[in-house]
């Protein structure tokens, strides 16, 4: 039932451009082209505090608001320009991104239609701006990166066992895919933890669980995230 309560709460919500082109979702600017026919929004509303609303549209149709929660986080360190981001800052990057794919900790399913990778022990996100897989999923078996550094030191990177319970559905963004080394790396939406994120973004769990359902390749789903 819960999942049926928001789209009573957003039936006022609307749009402010034509669906075809760029448009303001919420108050957040949304950078699409005419296949995107999915996206999420990310309003900052107050702290680390965001409304993270879901929307689809049909080809040439309006955008549509279909679910909505109150209850998104973002990084401690605030938001700031992509460009301008920094590793270790805790910030969460302004602006659009794709929605390639998502790791988590089940057993794959059918009706998942984003390309899926379940967590196994050794695997990380790297975050060893000395390496080649800079901002990959990588095992360790499979070397190139300093897996073994402290969590203390600025290159060490994030073993993705460690946060079994924000990482249960994590959905990759297209943030730095270009591994612009510093800029940071392992920009997800997840299921939230206790506060503040380091800085992706994050929902509740169910929302994340009717995502992984929804969200289709086809159809070119992106994430915007706005102040």
């Amino acid at each position: 039932m819960r999942w049926l309560a928001p789209l009573v709460v957003l039936a006022g919500l609307g749009v402010t451009a034509p669906a075809h082109a760029d448009a303001t979702l919420d108050g957040v600017s949304v950078h699409t082209t005419e296949q995107t026919t999915q996206a999420i929004t990310v309003k900052h509303t107050r702290g680390w505090h965001a409304r993270v609303t879901y929307w689809t549209r049909d080809p040439g149709g309006p955008w549509e608001a279909r679910r909505q929660v109150a209850d998104g986080r973002t990084g401690y360190g605030g938001l700031v320009r992509a460009a301008y981001r920094r590793q270790g800052t805790g910030t969460t990057p302004l602006g659009t991104f794709r929605l390639p794919w998502f790791f988590g900790t089940h057993e794959p399913s059918d009706s998942w239609l984003l390309r899926y990778r379940r967590i196994r022990t050794g695997d990380y996100w790297v975050q060893d701006n000395a390496s080649e897989h800079y901002n990959r999923y990588r095992n360790r078996a499979q070397g190139g990166f300093r897996w073994w550094l402290p969590t203390s030191h600025p290159d060490s990177s994030e073993r993705l066992t460690d946060f079994w319970r924000p990482y249960e559905y994590a959905i990759v963004t297209s943030f730095n895919r270009q591994q612009v080394r510093h800029r940071g790396s392992g920009i997800f939406l997840h299921v939230n933890g206790r506060g503040a994120t380091a800085g992706c973004v994050s929902a509740p769990r169910w929302l994340l669980r009717y995502l992984v359902r929804v969200l289709d390749p086809e159809r070119k789903p992106v994430i915007a995230i706005g102040r």
